[in-house]
C-alpha cells in the first residue's frame, strides 16, 4: 500500500530547505509511520532530489511526523531551475512512498 492511504501530508519551505509533514488520518496508524517512514527512507526516496540531511521530527499528540530536508530545492527559490522551485509536490510524491502490509489489528 502507499502512504496516502493512511497519512496525508502539508509542506514548506525556506530556502534551500524543504519541510513535509506527515499526519496520520487515524491514531492507530501512528505507530506505522514512526516504524516505516524513516530519514533514511525518505532520503532515499528522494535520491537526486534531497542533496543534504534528513531530520525527523516526531509529533506524537497530533500522531505527525515532520521531515526537514536541507539543500533540496535545486539551491533555493530564487537559484533553481526546477518547476516547482517551492517544492510543494514533495509532499504528493513523499505519499507516493510505498508501506509494507500492517498487521490486521491496525
Amino acid at each position: 500500500m502507499r502512504l496516502r492511504e493512511i497519512a496525508h501530508s502539508r509542506t514548506g519551505d525556506k530556502g534551500n530547505i524543504s519541510n513535509i509533514s506527515v499526519i496520520a488520518y487515524d491514531p492507530k496508524h501512528y505507530p506505522v509511520l514512526l516504524a516505516q517512514v524513516t530519514p533514511a527512507r525518505v532520503k532515499a526516496h528522494f535520491a537526486g532530489v534531497v542533496d543534504g540531511e534528513v531530520v525527523r521530527y516526531e509529533l506524537p499528540r497530533i500522531c505527525a511526523l515532520n521531515f526537514v530536508m536541507d539543500r533540496a530545492l535545486g539551491g533555493g527559490v530564487t537559484r533553481s531551475l526546477a518547476l516547482d522551485a517551492h517544492g510543494k509536490s514533495l509532499s504528493s510524491a513523499l505519499l507516493d512512498l510505498e508501506i509494507e502490509d500492517m498487521p490486521r489489528t491496525i
